[in-house]
C-alpha cells in the first residue's frame, strides 16, 4: 500500500500582493520607492509606459539616511526572469548595484535588509 503525499500548507502569494507587502516594509523603514505603474489603453490592453530597454527591475528604493539604493525584481512563487530581465540584472550587478530577485518566501530576509544599514 502506498501513502499519498501530504499537501503542502504553503499559501501562494500573487506578485501584486507580494509587491504591496514589500513596498509597505520599505515605507515603514523610511525608504523612497519607485515603481512604474501599468495603465489601461483605450482598447483595454494593460501596458507599462517605458522609454528605453524593457526588463528593468520592478522596484527601486533609495534611503534618505544613506542606507543605499536597491533594485528589486519581484517574482511570484514560481516566477522566472525573462531574458530581458536577466540582461538588466546582469548589467546592474556588473556595475556594482545592490540588486535582488525576491520571492514571497524571502519576506524575512527582505524585512531584515530594509530595516538595516547597508549590507
Amino acid at each position: 500500500m502506498t501513502t499519498a503525499k501530504k499537501p503542502a500548507n504553503k499559501v501562494h502569494t500573487s506578485e501584486r500582493l507580494f509587491q504591496a507587502q514589500v513596498i509597505q516594509l520599505a515605507k515603514l523603514n523610511g525608504w523612497l520607492v519607485f515603481h512604474p505603474r501599468k495603465m489601461q489603453t483605450q482598447d483595454g490592453r494593460w501596458l507599462t509606459a517605458v522609454q528605453g530597454d524593457a526588463g528593468f527591475p520592478d522596484l527601486v528604493f533609495a534611503h534618505p539616511g544613506g542606507r543605499g539604493i536597491i533594485y528589486a525584481e519581484l517574482k511570484a512563487d514560481r516566477g522566472k526572469l525573462t531574458d530581458l530581465q536577466k540582461h538588466w540584472t546582469s548589467a546592474l550587478k556588473l556595475n556594482g548595484a545592490e540588486l535582488y530577485v525576491w520571492f514571497p518566501n524571502d519576506i524575512d530576509a527582505i524585512a531584515q535588509r530594509l530595516a538595516s544599514p547597508r549590507p
